[in-house]
């Protein structure tokens, strides 16, 4: 039995079902989600987010997957595939995309066709998301 495509299957990180994490996270390779997230998702290779997980994140990789709930933006550097049992709140950026009937997107899909779309979009993104954080560390308490 060869393993020349045995990197492909590797998992570098998993969240497990019933496991609930708090922060920033950031995986050198695949990741697979089935449990409970409130905090980014920054993947340098694949993401799997299984059927029962529950994401408050922005998710970013180069091939994901979504068969859960996703409450964030996506960025999908080469293809995102929207499994049927999917719910995302959020908007959806990639090269490619593959939507299974059933699933629901409340937000903007952006295929991007050149690396200049890509690039743009991501810039954009990434600004929205830099006011959002200033504006969510302002406090309006009054002396």
């Amino acid at each position: 039995m060869g393993h020349s495509k045995r990197g492909d299957f590797l998992v570098n990180t998993i969240i497990g079902p019933g496991t609930n994490v708090n922060g920033l996270i950031e995986s050198a390779g695949f990741t697979r989600i089935d449990g409970n997230i409130q905090g980014d998702v920054q993947a340098k290779g694949r993401v799997y987010i299984g059927e029962r997980a529950r994401l408050k994140s922005n998710v970013s990789g180069t091939a994901i997957t979504v068969g859960g709930v996703v409450c964030g933006n996506i960025l999908a550097s080469e293809q995102i595939v929207i499994l049927a049992s999917a719910l995302i709140l959020g908007d959806v950026i990639t090269r490619r995309i593959q939507a299974d009937e059933g699933c629901l997107i409340h937000g903007k899909v952006l295929v991007c066709q050149s690396d200049e779309q890509w690039n743009k979009a991501v810039a954009e993104q990434q600004d929205v998301q830099r006011i959002r954080s200033v504006l969510s560390g302002h406090s309006l308490k009054h002396g």
